[in-house]
């Protein structure tokens, strides 16, 4: 059941990011800086978070002078993947930025693989290889459409991948006893700390806030640094990372989509095809480690 619970959770947390684009975008073309959509994110998400925290009587049992830094140092890599992340938007189509940071599946594993000592099961290595072929023909790599786009963007989305992957990895290792509430507003406060520290020179610019700032901000906070990074919280703690890495590929068929309905972008029928690969990655791989976990229970 705690499998399951953890799967749950973190399809929630990835689906969630999958909206992001929408509001980064919007603020974009309301003429926003990265920085002012970063320190609004960050802030609003802080302010919520502890909200929610102090209202529901926050427990600090398993909180120590060890693992506090550590949480925090955690939580500044949500404020590093919204800074690549976005900066990729800013660049390049909504869609393609979510293929790059998509690269963190198979990032994701490797830090599994190199920190855990976990060597990845043979389904799960046919499921990465998948989802990367799904990942080919989602990019419309084919089409040659990623021709002429600027290469900052393209480093940008290559950025988060990697952060997403940290956080990802390190979110289901770091004071996993320490309550997911308290824990992910310690979080933020660390990925806040950063944002402001990096941004520093562009705080003036935020105030005196404007409606349409704190639209953009509500929006990037609830879906980018609030409502993942607790259902991870909950989530990852309770299942391998390297199936966690494998699962939030939900994000991507969800981010094509909006991209599709919401922001007008052209998506085109390979697009649809290569999601249609990893989707079936993600159930090839759950379906294959059930299996497997069935099979040892019987055994033993």
């Amino acid at each position: 059941m705690k499998v399951n619970k953890g799967i749950v959770f973190v399809l929630l947390g990835a689906g969630c990011y999958g909206f992001t684009p929408i509001f980064a975008k919007l603020g974009f073309s309301f003429g926003y800086s990265l920085g002012q959509i970063n320190i609004i994110q960050m802030v609003i998400s802080s302010l919520l978070l502890w909200s929610i925290t102090l209202i529901k009587r926050p427990s600090f049992k398993g909180l120590t002078k060890k693992n506090l830094p550590q949480i925090m140092i955690t939580g500044c890599f949500i404020g590093l993947t919204s800074i690549f992340y976005y900066g990729a938007m800013q660049y390049l189509p909504a869609s393609l930025a979510i293929i790059l940071m998509f690269q963190f599946v198979w990032i994701g594993i490797i830090l599994e693989w190199i920190f855990s000592k976990i060597k990845p099961a043979p389904i799960t290595i046919l499921s990465i290889l998948l989802i990367l072929i799904g990942v080919f023909f989602a990019s419309n790599i084919v089409n040659g459409d990623i021709q002429g786009l600027p290469f900052k963007g393209f480093l940008f989305g290559i950025l988060s991948a990697f952060t997403y992957a940290g956080f990802i990895f390190f979110s289901g290792k770091v004071a996993v006893n320490v309550d997911p509430l308290t824990r992910t507003s310690l979080m933020a406060t660390g990925s806040t700390i950063l944002i402001l520290v990096l941004f520093m020179r562009e705080l003036p610019s935020v105030l005196p806030l404007e409606t349409n700032l704190v639209t953009v901000g509500v929006g990037v906070s609830l879906f980018g640094a609030i409502l993942p990074p607790l259902f991870f919280a909950v989530g990852s703690p309770l299942i391998p990372g390297g199936i966690a890495n494998i699962l939030t590929s939900i994000e991507l068929p969800i981010a094509i989509l909006s991209a599709s309905i919401i922001l007008s972008e052209t998506v085109t029928g390979l697009q649809w095809f290569g999601t249609a690969i990893i989707l079936v990655a993600i159930v090839l791989n759950e379906l294959g480690n059930r299996l497997f976990r069935v099979r040892k229970h019987l055994e033993g």
